[in-house]
């Protein structure tokens, strides 16, 4: 009789740290949530000025350029998000490295939480065993580091 090998990642459902009801309902808000960040983001064009796509998706433009004459630290992340979603990730790190990150980010946790749903297996455990302070610390550093790199690089 043989035995399937599961990934070391992920549990059974029963056995995960919530209830599976639970288990279940964060992994589907994730699923959807990223279904739904990632639709809107493929309906969109990245604007070729590497900012302002979120312009383009209902929002309002960003002040913080006319009152500081710099990018804001979140400067072209919606651009690098939609250029990520529509197949250009070189250039989605070209545009703003914190954004591609979020959207690579938000797409595995995407595709892990439906996966999750699909097999039966613990979302949750997956995501209480990530090192979260170490991920939060790095994703902070990146932050900066994308927003001096914009500010090098801004034709306002």
């Amino acid at each position: 009789m043989a035995t399937s090998v599961k990934a070391p990642w992920t549990i059974p459902l029963a056995e995960g740290p919530v209830s599976p009801s639970a288990d279940r309902f964060v992994a589907g808000i994730v699923g959807v949530v990223a279904v739904v960040f990632t639709a809107a983001l493929m309906s969109v064009e990245p604007d070729a000025r590497g900012h302002g796509t979120h312009e383009k998706l209902g929002m309002d433009e960003c002040g913080w350029p006319a009152a500081y004459g710099m990018p804001c630290p979140t400067c072209g992340c919606t651009t690098a998000a939609t250029a990520f979603v529509n197949g250009d990730v070189f250039g989605a790190f070209v545009i703003q490295p914190f954004g591609a990150a979020v959207a690579l980010l938000g797409l595995v946790a995407g595709f892990h939480a439906w996966a999750c749903l699909i097999r039966g297996r613990s979302f949750v455990d997956a995501m209480v065993r990530l090192p979260f302070w170490t991920i939060v610390v790095g994703l902070t550093a990146l932050l900066f580091a994308s927003w001096g790199y914009k500010c090098l690089i801004w034709e306002g």
